[in-house]
């Protein structure tokens, strides 16, 4: 079922940290506190991203472009690949808390479930011939939802898993390209709308959409966190920073990412201290940046040791201190945390 919107955009007071950041900016090479980052050559081609820790050694991941997902068991190095004949583009994938693993089928216009104990695959069309590339998935707490967004098709999505009804919220904004979504610890979820320079709240309960202007017109983020406290952290991709949104005073604040203007900030992960980290994919080799959001200041910079390409999203395993990515050099990495 489509439902309801609503638009209330508006230019929240902004402020600005620009300056403050640059004048102690690191240069652009250099490594600030590196953390221990160790990757794993995937085995099969097929853009290899989007790994999600089920557990400390088991990890599922993707191949958008191979058309598989797969499993990979860190402690002995093994894979393990299930080929999707349809050419689904899987483009993203999570694992609930029974097992079943969840996909975006992005060329398909459907949400897989895989049952790794029985090899069967489900399929949960889109009610709607338009949203035509389910884009990223999130549980909500309870794993009664499923939310995600449909980039091309310019709609947030509900799947719920009891009855496996979908509802469809369109965005207002045309164009607006909802990317990476995250669900904060009231429930409510948020999106970024990498096509504009706004972000979107949706009450749960209504299904209202909020869209949230961004100070800047050519602001374009790309993935977001959400912290404990309720800030809504995102990566600007148009213009290199890293910016905030506090709901509860509707203002922004931001800064500048050593990488500059091209620094093209894309995976973002949060960690069990509130730490926000993304990377830097404009840059090469791309570069991981540590940023603590109680002192508003980066604390790490690391360099990708592959290289990387592109880390296009992260996931954060709070047992093991793990932030798990894929890379366009086809490996998955392993990012170790710092755990105080």
């Amino acid at each position: 079922m489509l439902a309801k919107t609503r638009i209330a955009s508006f230019l929240a007071p902004a402020v600005l940290a620009c300056a403050a950041w640059a004048a102690s900016a690191p240069a652009a090479a250099e490594e600030l506190n590196p953390i221990q980052i160790d990757e794993w050559e995937v085995p099969y081609a097929g853009r290899a991203r989007d790994p999600f820790a089920a557990g400390e050694d088991e990890v599922w991941f993707v191949g958008q472009r191979g058309h598989y997902i797969a499993r990979f068991t860190p402690s002995t190095g093994e894979f393990f690949k299930k080929d999707l004949p349809d050419e689904a583009g899987p483009h993203n994938l999570i694992v609930g808390s029974d097992g079943i693993v969840w996909y975006a089928g992005n060329l398909r216009a459907y949400i897989g479930r895989y049952d790794p104990r029985t090899d069967e695959i489900t399929k949960i069309e889109m009610p709607d011939p338009a949203a035509r590339d389910p884009h990223t998935l999130v549980f909500d707490e309870g794993e009664e939802h499923i939310w995600f967004t449909v980039q091309g098709g310019n709609f947030v999505g509900r799947l719920t898993l009891a009855d496996r009804s979908v509802d469809l919220i369109p965005v207002p904004t045309p164009r607006a390209r909802p990317y990476g979504i995250k669900i904060a610890g009231d429930g409510t979820p948020w999106v970024v709308l990498l096509g504009t320079n706004k972000i979107a709240s949706i009450d749960p309960q209504s299904l209202e959409l909020t869209e949230h202007e961004l100070p800047a017109a050519d602001s374009r983020p790309r993935r977001l966190e959400i912290t404990d406290d309720g800030r809504v952290w995102y990566a600007d991709t148009g213009r290199g920073y890293l910016g905030m949104y506090d709901p509860r005073t509707a203002s922004f604040k931001e800064w500048a990412l050593p990488g500059g203007a091209g620094s093209q900030p894309y995976g973002m992960a949060s960690d069990e201290n509130g730490r926000v980290y993304v990377v830097e994919t404009g840059v090469r080799p791309n570069r991981m940046i540590g940023f603590d959001t109680a002192q508003e200041r980066i604390f790490s910079i690391t360099e990708i040791p592959s290289g990387a390409g592109a880390v296009r999203h992260m996931h954060y395993h709070e047992p093991s201190g793990a932030i798990w990515f894929g890379t366009d050099e086809e490996t998955l990495g392993r990012a170790l945390v710092p755990t105080s």
